[in-house]
């Protein structure tokens, strides 16, 4: 059992993950693992998509690289996507979302392509990878926050921050 839940936090690009990552593990000492370094590190790829200017992820790499650190609990996974981890490793999804107007600026300000601009507004706008979490996870793991503002993002680390605190108390007995 372990003694500290795995989180993921997830979202479209642009959506504040790593910024959410990096103050919850300041704020609950859980670990950051970020899924784009795993990648280029340990190379969990099979080369670089021109089209998509990103790493193309070979998915059972990531895992066989990540299996270990998981295990021990602790770890809160950084990444666009959740469908791909067992739901035996996750104890909470965040999925953040940002507003339309928001998520374009961010985007445009790191000089995203046109078309993946396009493609990344076009995932937050249907809500793909908050459907995708509910499909792939218990719908009480999955919550929903908004990421527009230094308020929200605060508001949520706090909501996170409690319920890791709760979780370790709920299972303190189980893990003794």
């Amino acid at each position: 059992m372990r003694r500290s839940p795995n989180i993921i936090v997830t979202g479209t690009p642009g959506v504040g993950k790593t910024t959410h990552c990096e103050s919850l593990v300041e704020r609950t000492g859980l670990r950051h693992i970020s899924v784009n370094q795993v990648v280029k590190d340990k190379t969990c790829h099979e080369g670089w998509s021109e089209e998509y200017q990103s790493w193309i992820v070979d998915e059972d790499k990531l895992l066989d690289a990540i299996e270990e650190d998981v295990a021990a609990g602790g770890c809160i996974i950084d990444w666009h996507a959740c469908d791909l981890f067992p739901r035996s490793w996750i104890d909470l999804v965040v999925v953040l979302r940002v507003d339309s107007t928001t998520l374009y600026d961010r985007l445009k300000a790191r000089n995203y392509a046109e078309a993946k601009l396009q493609e990344n507004l076009d995932s937050e706008i249907m809500e793909v990878l908050l459907q995708e979490a509910r499909e792939s996870y218990d719908e009480e793991i999955v919550i929903e926050l908004t990421s527009n503002s230094l308020e929200e993002m605060d508001s949520n680390l706090d909501r996170v921050e409690a319920w890791v605190k709760q979780w370790k108390a709920d299972n303190a007995s189980s893990s003794a």
